[in-house]
């Protein structure tokens, strides 16, 4: 019996070992009803084996998963893939091609024809795609068959969803718009949903909680916001946008740099620190006194660099700096356009409470 106190998911201490390598290693996870947690990491981090794992397609080592509270597989007990009421969408859509648009959707429901048809028909009319009930799968786009994929795997209304980079094979212009039309669907449907992901854009645009992986482990966990501006490391730092990096050693709780002295409490003298920082958080001045392409009034001391380079981005420009005190290359962007000549020197400031710093 299902009760609401428990997690839809919850996995325990699952771990995957393949050939005397630990690829999923002690990874808990708990997912409420209704939400949508992103499993976010680089390729190879151990994410679609976790996936795979909780479908039932692949064994753990040890650990094991819950729906709803009740245990559905360990190392012993084991409820068949078919019987977890999870629902599965990979990069692949994998649409029977000798199926039309509807028989695909309705493969594998249970009841009369008509109410197969009936329920394929609802879901196909909820993605604007009804009018192709007869076609084949061939006659659609790539962001038409994506629906389609997502309609049949709704169709039994599984509790859980499991989406594998389901959006990694759609074109850029497509994707936002179709993010937000599966978020819409499965938010009706009231599906609890884990999706594996490698772009923190995605993961930011889609979770209500991310679950950051690394080398089979979860490092951190959070809201999207939380995770942002409160990274637990320079990697979760530098995975999320470009960073910055000045390096000191640590002299009665302060590290000297370019840019004037940075508090590092707690962390032991000689101790070397990186203290970590996003390009936007630079702020580009003309003269000391803050006469610049977007002035704001920053604590720290301004340091001279030298424009290398300038690249307009579309919605930003990036600015590359040589420090004067040290040559080390630093990047710092711009809302709009702003495209200073090599060779121009410039005052730069960085935001004191946008800085990490974490020890070397």
């Amino acid at each position: 019996m299902t009760t609401a106190t428990h997690p839809r998911l919850e996995i325990r201490d699952l771990v995957r070992v393949y050939e005397g390598k630990t690829v999923v290693d002690n990874v808990c996870l708990s997912i409420e009803p209704g939400k949508v947690m992103c499993l976010l990491g680089p390729s190879g981090c151990g994410k679609s084996t976790t996936l795979r794992m909780i479908a039932g397609v692949d064994m753990q080592n040890s650990g094991s998963i819950y729906v709803d509270g009740e245990l559905v597989c360990d190392t012993v007990f084991r409820v068949p893939p078919e019987r977890r009421s999870i629902g599965l969408m990979f990069q692949d859509f994998a649409l029977f091609p000798h199926l039309t648009v509807g028989e695909n959707v309705a493969f594998g429901l249970k009841g009369s024809g008509a109410e197969k048809k009936a329920r394929a028909k609802s879901l196909l009319d909820r993605v604007g795609l009804a009018h192709f009930l007869n076609e084949y799968p061939h006659h659609l786009s790539g962001g038409e068959q994506q629906r389609v994929a997502l309609s049949r795997a709704l169709a039994p209304r599984p509790r859980i969803m499991l989406m594998d980079e389901p959006f990694s094979g759609l074109d850029n212009r497509l994707r936002d718009g179709i993010r937000d039309e599966t978020l819409d669907l499965l938010k009706e449907e009231g599906a609890s949903v884990l999706l594996v992901t490698h772009e923190p854009e995605e993961a930011m645009r889609m979770a209500d909680e991310i679950a950051l992986m690394r080398d089979g482990k979860i490092v951190q966990r959070g809201a999207p916001y939380n995770i942002y501006n409160a990274p637990v490391d320079r990697q979760a730092v530098s995975f999320f946008s470009d960073v910055n990096i000045l390096r000191g050693k640590v002299q009665g709780a302060l590290t000297d740099t370019t840019f004037g002295q940075f508090l590092a409490p707690g962390v032991p003298d000689g101790a070397e620190v990186e203290i970590v920082f996003r390009p936007q958080h630079i702020s580009i001045d003309f003269d000391r006194q803050g006469k610049g392409p977007h002035p704001t009034v920053l604590a720290g001391t301004p340091a001279r660099g030298i424009v290398e380079r300038a690249r307009f981005m579309g919605s930003e420009s990036l600015i590359e700096f040589r420090m004067e005190r040290d040559g080390q290359m630093l990047k710092a962007t711009v809302p709009n356009v702003f495209m200073p000549q090599p060779g121009t020197p410039m005052w730069l400031t960085v935001r004191r409470d946008r800085c990490f710093i974490f020890p070397s």
